[in-house]
């Protein structure tokens, strides 16, 4: 369980996040929902403790900020909005880095139960073929799902996600939040997700916290938060109308 009490946090002494408080328990997928700017990635970086934080982040009754860097990666993965590529690794060698911190020291080798679950990670996400292809020669989408891999690898209790469905199509979308649902449903996991998109939201949440201006203003499952005129003023408009006027172009 990860249970957030009452958490500032921000940058150059300005805080993002004001007072806000929730909790998740093993085997739920949060979403985390709100405008541009309203600060859920500063959010996700303070519970990976990226960042520096008033209040608290616990998880299993501890302090985030008590655990080594290297107990903390066995806990908490994190996969950033923007993630850069700055050497030509292989897939393989990329999707490796997830079992960093499991190995005996920098540069000991692989052991087979690593290998397993590197060939495990990248057949989940559908990239095995790529695994001898340079990261630099992906396109996007094939990029991302390397990066889920690499977190699938680590094996954490909780994944963090900003905006995971970048870069994707649509069906490559639900591919990758059917997998996310199913690594959370199987291993009594945690998965606590930036997302823009509604209609994903309703399709992958259990709960739903919305932000504004850095509070939390709702908190619950999909059917609860998403509904009214709360959600109306926290995006400045009429969301289930637009929603619906769309749906019947389809019909």
């Amino acid at each position: 369980m990860i249970e957030v009490k009452n958490i500032y946090c921000g940058y150059d002494n300005k805080d993002i996040i004001k007072d806000l408080s929730f909790k998740v328990n093993n085997g739920e997928n949060l979403c985390i929902v709100g405008p541009n700017g309203c600060g859920k990635s500063t959010l996700l970086k303070s519970i990976a403790n990226i960042i520096e934080y008033k209040g608290s982040v616990k998880i299993d009754n501890k302090e985030v900020n008590t655990f080594s860097r290297v107990d903390l990666a066995k806990k908490v993965a994190l996969m950033s909005q923007m993630s850069q590529v700055y050497f030509p690794y292989t897939v393989y060698d990329t999707v490796s880095l997830g079992r960093y911190a499991y190995s005996k020291g920098a540069f000991s080798k692989l052991s087979m139960k690593d290998r397993k679950i590197i060939i495990d990670s990248m057949k989940k996400v559908g990239i095995y073929e790529l695994k001898d292809k340079l990261i630099t020669e992906l396109s996007g989408g094939q990029l991302q799902r390397v990066f889920l891999a690499k977190i699938f690898a680590q094996d954490p209790d909780i994944i963090l996600l900003d905006e995971p469905t970048n870069h994707l199509d649509f069906k490559n979308q639900i591919d990758l939040l059917d997998n996310l649902n199913d690594w959370v449903k199987n291993n009594n996991k945690i998965v606590i997700g930036v997302l823009h998109d509604l209609n994903l939201v309703q399709y992958f949440a259990d709960k739903i916290l919305m932000i504004q201006d850095g509070k939390a203003v709702s908190y619950g499952r999909p059917n609860e938060v998403l509904k009214g005129k709360l959600l109306n003023d926290t995006y400045g408009m009429d969301i289930k109308d637009f929603m619906v006027n769309i749906l019947q172009k389809w019909a």
